[in-house]
């Protein structure tokens, strides 16, 4: 059966280091790009794919976000946001959401320094119609690729950790779709990566994590002085076409 994504989750909880200054007294996503933060291009776009309700996880100059959203909205749609008193990183930060998803709920995720026109409906078309734990999105090009994948997709390593593996090596583009059962098996209340769940799931359930290269659409990490000083200089124009 066919689901409807209603729910999205932004990362963002971060320190934002290697983009300080600019993160001295905001969080990342809440950067200025073209006059406005780079979380309302982020929220637009998911708005625009269908997208009803979004959690944001906050830690970082968390009150910023307040100034922004002074009603826990936008453009009507509802934010719930979960402060972490304590950094709990990529995959502790979703654990500690669990409790705001339904059982059966997929779920998009969003890294909060991700600029993306990618056509968001391949991946959850791909999610939707073979209903692993995870589905990555994945761009040919990229200064990490770090996301090794065989010919169906499936995920074989991450970062070379798991050794011997079989497939080509893809760039993590920052998005991804997930089905809450897949937190039931996370410790609660811990710090701990993204990576580290999913590295349990390819080695002791490989069918559980697959990937989906979508190259189409522009694509930006903003997460160094480097690259904000670099996206800045470019036509919004250019890249919403």
């Amino acid at each position: 059966m066919k689901r409807r994504f209603k729910t999205a989750f932004i990362l963002g909880a971060g320190m934002g280091k290697r983009l300080r200054p600019y993160t001295d007294s905001m969080p990342k996503p809440l950067v200025p790009l073209w006059g406005k933060p780079l979380l309302f291009y982020i929220l637009d776009r998911l708005i625009m794919y269908g997208f009803e309700r979004f959690i944001i996880n906050t830690h970082h100059a968390h009150e910023a976000y307040t100034r922004f959203f002074p009603d826990s909205k936008w453009r009507g749609k509802p934010i719930v946001f979960r402060y972490e008193p304590s950094l709990l990183d990529t995959g502790g930060g979703l654990k500690n959401i669990e409790d705001l998803l339904l059982e059966d709920e997929a779920i998009l995720c969003h890294n909060g320094d991700i600029l993306t026109t990618m056509p968001l409906e391949r991946i959850m078309g791909f999610h939707n119609s073979r209903r692993p734990y995870f589905t990555l999105a994945l761009r040919t090009d990229g200064p990490q690729k770090q996301i090794t994948i065989d010919k169906e997709g499936y995920v074989t390593d991450i970062r070379g950790i798991v050794g011997k593996s079989t497939g080509s090596n893809f760039q993590f583009a920052g998005v991804y779709a997930l089905e809450t059962e897949c937190l039931s098996y996370v410790e609660t209340s811990k710090p701990f990566s993204l990576v580290d769940i999913l590295l349990y799931f390819v080695e002791k359930d490989p069918e559980k994590v697959r990937g989906i290269v979508v190259d189409e659409g522009e694509w930006f990490e903003i997460g160094t002085v480097e690259s904000y000083e670099r996206i800045k200089k470019m036509d919004p124009h250019l890249i919403f076409r």
